[in-house]
């Protein structure tokens, strides 16, 4: 059985293209799976709106319904984030590379790019404001200033190395493919 949802690890045996396996480059994909630390993070957030709306519920049959209101906002709220925490990430095109964070979202097109590489350099672990050595894959811009996309201690690499690994080249290959020398 065929699940569209998991084409980011897709390989065409007819052709030796494996860097880049999708077939229209004109939409934005992630080329890599989301990683099992960001996954759980979503599913607890969806778990608590689920009982948020069951508080929701049983508060609009016993209380008021601004009650049920607040609550049901809150759950929607939750949804939202967990939703947004699914598509965090680096997402490349034809057009760019698109950095997809929990609050912004900035895309830089491939001519302004100058090298896509993976540097040694304190990466934050989890997110969160504590760094430490490891590895970035980086895109540096023309202004000479280097945006980092992809950390190996983030949620979707930590402790996945070969994963990592298999992001960062195939994000390369596309940076190699549409970038202008």
């Amino acid at each position: 059985m065929p699940l569209p949802f998991l084409t980011a690890d897709r390989v065409d045996a007819t052709t030796d293209d494996v860097a880049l396996p999708f077939d229209d480059h004109d939409q934005w994909r992630r080329p890599y799976r989301p990683g099992p630390w960001r996954v759980a993070g979503a599913a607890l957030l969806l778990l608590l709106a689920s009982f948020i709306l069951l508080a929701a519920m049983i508060i609009a049959f016993a209380a008021t319904v601004a009650g049920a209101g607040v609550c049901m906002a809150l759950a929607l709220v939750l949804v939202a984030v967990a939703l947004r925490l699914l598509r965090v990430g680096a997402w490349v095109s034809r057009h760019g590379v698109r950095r997809v964070s929990l609050h912004k979202t900035s895309t830089v097109a491939w001519d302004q790019i100058t090298a896509v590489r993976t540097v040694q350099q304190p990466v934050r672990w989890l997110g969160l404001p504590r760094t430490v050595q490891g590895q970035a894959l980086v895109a540096v811009r023309r202004r000479g200033e280097s945006v980092p996309l992809l950390t190996d201690h983030n949620a979707d690499f930590l402790s996945r190395r070969e994963a990592f690994d298999r992001a960062a080249d195939t994000v390369e290959a596309w940076g190699d493919e549409y970038r202008r020398p």
